[in-house]
């Protein structure tokens, strides 16, 4: 393959994983500053941002923080500079910060007023919020807090994501500790309610309000809050290399699980106090990062709703029947006689569990298998695995252990899977199982038929109502036999499977989409139409997006639709600008992965659980598939061109990740496309 890295410098040619991730928690917070969206939605958005950049602290911070310790010797050959990249990153992360909170205090919190929701700020407690509070703290709180000294503070004293409000005495130098008790009380305390206003109050806030009741005989000179963020466990696997991966591992051997990566504070705090809680913690200055007067946002998520108050929501969009699974059929005869396609949350899910349920009672099913990767809790679909298993039939199911903080609830499952009679199997070293894949086997007339279910998101019904996902149902013997091999890699049964139909991690996805890919190439040079349309969440990999800007230099026209970040550059004169890159930010999480190749007009398209970064085409075992029924290729491809064509939620991806908005179109038409789908799959599939 052609290298275009021998053109240009290599740091010119990809974006940093990490400040393009910034960039997408961006466009989140764009959705909490458009005005356009209802209030409700806006804290939403709020509480979106919130909870993405402390995961992105627990996983993405916490792996620069310790590679930093790594020898230089060993690091230096893979290029990293961990120091200026967290200095980057905190730049930017601070930068953003600053916007959220003159977002929150100076335009959403005086439209919540003047919808009637107030929500008080310490300074605005007026006698009647103050007697309320202090009758809610003395009588629910005042015995449930108890102060922890700084002379008491162990190493894993603060818990993670957790709020504690540092105490500060005339008295002595010692601080105080009070853990607020959120997982108690709820966040927004209610002080008032009448007709028309209610009146809320952070729980810090009434803590601090009247902590000062708990030391009669100690003046208290500061109150401020923090919240401690701690390391999520090193995948290292994920970004790094063979040999490279132990030498770090190595390094790293006195390396402590979950300790602190982020300590964010109260602003205002004195230099002193940080001071103590930097040598408490064992943090440097950089992991010292200055805050407003309230973290965790993502408690916005439970903000109480007025049910009244149906302006301030998002208008109802309920699932949608789909006639194929309405017409009485039953499931196995319809999914015999043609492939069929469920979009999520635009579709119910209950159709993949009610297809489960069927089979866990029907005499002629044999075998149920079936890959698990983020387990959902007392599900209709786990139910019907236990059911199946008490009716003597053969399950075996895959639970991913190294699902990123699932892994406890998925061991959980696996061992009552275990306890009931399943036949359940585990991770591989170093490897993950992301694929989302079903495989029935059936008695018909004295013959064995499988069935398959395969989708771009997890068996989860709640995460189903939010993430756009795709699912599709077949009898094809091509894709069963191919999944068949699959899950006999899954059981160790072979070491790598024979495949026809489907794309598979680690085995043929790279090979395949270079191969597609290079077709769309030559077809370009030989002066035949050319053209890729891709969705998916993240582009890393540098091999693929080379290849990439290889296609688009020969004439492949390239349009890709990335949610996440993007480390491909588009744009750029002579290398891609032949490419355009969009990102959909709306009040669905875009989670599928499509990929459509023009091949001369003869077009393919794919549809499965793979990214094009480097650990989904190489470390982890995904799965895609063919969309072998012209229908559904067809019904796919309209929903990806009404994504295209988005002009309200879209932002065009560039160089200097701006986030700008999409413009309209010539005839000024609006597409929103989650909502065009919305109205495409009524119109087309409702009975």
């Amino acid at each position: 393959m052609e290298n275009v890295t021998n053109t240009k410098k290599n740091k010119d040619l990809y974006k940093n994983r990490d400040l393009d991730w910034i960039n997408f928690n961006g466009r989140v917070l764009q959705e909490a500053a458009d005005n356009s969206n209802p209030l409700y939605e806006r804290l939403k958005f709020l509480a979106i941002f919130s909870s993405n950049l402390d995961e992105f602290f627990k996983v993405r911070v916490s792996k620069l923080r310790q590679i930093r310790k790594v020898k230089k010797a060993i690091r230096k050959p893979l290029a990293l500079k961990p120091n200026k990249l967290l200095k980057e990153i905190l730049k930017n992360v601070q930068e953003q910060q600053e916007f959220f909170g003159r977002l929150f205090y100076t335009e959403l919190l005086p439209e919540m007023h003047r919808e009637g929701i107030t929500l008080l700020l310490p300074e605005t407690f007026d006698a009647a919020a103050d007697a309320k509070s202090f009758a809610f703290f003395e009588e629910h709180l005042a015995a449930q807090l108890s102060v922890t000294y700084d002379t008491d503070i162990e190493t894993d004293t603060f818990e993670d994501g957790q709020l504690y409000l540092t105490l500060s005495f005339s008295e002595s130098d010692t601080l105080g500790f009070l853990k607020i008790p959120t997982a108690d009380f709820p966040r927004f305390i209610t002080l008032s309610h009448t007709e028309t206003q209610v009146t809320y109050a952070f729980l810090e806030d009434v803590i601090k309000r009247h902590v000062h009741t708990l030391f009669p005989d100690k003046k208290i000179v500061g109150k401020h809050i923090i919240k401690i963020s701690r390391d999520a466990a090193l995948y290292l696997d994920d970004d790094y290399d063979g040999e490279w991966v132990q030498q770090i591992y190595e390094s790293l051997a006195q390396r402590n699980d979950g300790q602190p990566t982020r300590l964010l504070f109260e602003t205002g705090m004195p230099k002193k106090t940080q001071k103590r809680l930097r040598q408490l913690l064992a943090l440097g200055k950089i992991d010292m990062v200055p805050g407003g007067k309230h973290h965790n946002f993502s408690a916005f998520f439970s903000f109480p709703r007025d049910g009244s108050k149906m302006d301030l929501s998002d208008a109802p969009m309920p699932p949608l029947l789909h006639p194929d699974f309405e017409n009485g059929d039953p499931f196995f005869d319809l999914i015999s006689d043609k492939d069929r396609i469920v979009h999520f949350p635009y579709q119910r899910f209950d159709y993949l569990e009610s297809w489960l349920t069927q089979a866990a009672t029907d005499k002629n099913v044999r075998t149920i298998t079936i890959s698990l990767y983020r387990v959902a809790n007392d599900s209709q679909l786990t139910s019907a695995l236990l059911t199946a298993l008490t009716n003597k039939k053969e399950v075996n199911v895959f639970v991913e252990v190294q699902a990123r903080f699932d892994e406890r609830n998925n061991l959980k499952w696996g061992k009552i899977f275990e306890e009931n009679g399943g036949h359940v199997h585990y991770s591989f070293r170093n490897v993950k199982v992301h694929s989302k894949i079903l495989l029935i086997e059936r008695e018909e007339a004295g013959i064995e038929k499988r069935y398959a279910y395969i989708g771009t998101g997890n068996f989860n019904a709640k995460t189903a109502k939010l993430y756009c996902d795709h699912g599709i149902f077949t009898a094809d013997e091509k894709v069963t036999s191919d999944l068949q091999q699959v899950f006999a890699v899954l059981k160790r049964e072979i070491e790598a499977p024979q495949l026809d139909t489907l794309i598979v991690s680690p085995f043929t996805t790279r090979t395949r989409f270079e191969a597609l890919l290079q077709n769309e190439i030559t077809n370009a040079r030989q002066g035949k139409p050319a053209g890729v349309s891709i969705k998916m969440n993240s582009l890393e990999d540098k091999r693929m997006i080379d290849l990439l800007y290889k296609a688009g230099k020969a004439g492949v026209r390239i349009r890709l639709l990335v949610r996440g970040f993007c480390c491909l550059i588009p744009g750029v004169p002579g290398l891609s600008d032949n490419i355009t890159v969009t990102s959909i930010v709306d009040r669905y999480l875009e989670h599928a992965r499509v990929f459509l190749f023009h091949d001369n007009g003869n077009e393919k398209m794919f549809i499965g659980s793979a990214d094009w970064m480097t650990r989904n085409l190489d470390k982890r075992i995904e799965v895609l598939t063919a969309i072998l029924d012209d229908s559904v290729l067809r019904e796919l491809k309209d929903i990806l061109e009404l994504q295209f064509k988005d002009n309200v939620k879209a932002r065009k991806i560039d160089a200097k990740g701006t986030n700008t908005l999409k413009k309209p179109s010539p005839d000024n038409t609006a597409v929103r496309s989650q909502l065009a789908i919305y109205r495409y799959l009524k119109n087309r599939l409702t009975p």
